[in-house]
This record gives structure tokens, C-alpha cells and sequence, in this order.
């Protein structure tokens, strides 16, 4: 089963480079070989469910380790 997961994280900044929780998780993503999109206001991934769920509990933890207050995380089935 193929996964996509959306997520954000906060506060926003606003102006300037994002934030370490922003950059710092997509990172952690792109390390285990996962396709990744970092965007302005959130950020997706998508891979095998197998390697992505354990990977989003990783995510979740470098969020909040680098400042993040708040995650959204949307996921879904990317069978095709």
C-alpha cells in the first residue's frame, strides 16, 4: 500500500527562511529515501506505507525537538 502524507508545522514565521521545525523535518524525510515536496505552507510525502508511517512517528519527533508547537498531518491512500 502506497501512502501520502501533508503536513504542517507551527508557528509560522512569516517573512524570512522557514523555520528549523520546517526544514529539519523535511530533511528527516528525504534521509530515508522518501519523495518529498516542501512548500510555503506545508509540506508532503509519499512512499510505501511500511517505510511512511514509521517515518511520520520520526517527523513527529523532530518537529517538536526543533521548536514546533503544532502538527497537522493529513494522510492518505496513493494507490494507483
Amino acid at each position: 500500500m502506497r501512502l501520502r502524507a501533508e503536513f504542517t508545522t507551527e508557528p509560522f514565521d512569516g517573512e524570512g527562511d522557514p523555520p528549523p521545525h520546517a526544514t529539519e523535518t523535511f530533511a528527516a524525510l528525504e534521509k530515508l529515501g522518501l519523495t518529498c515536496e516542501f512548500g510555503p505552507l506545508g509540506s508532503s510525502v509519499a512512499g510505501p506505507g511500511a517505510v511512511l508511517l514509521p517515518a511520520l512517528q520520526e517527523m513527529l519527533g523532530v518537529a517538536f525537538a526543533n521548536g514546533a508547537s503544532r502538527v497537522t498531518l493529513q494522510v492518505e491512500r496513493d494507490d494507483e
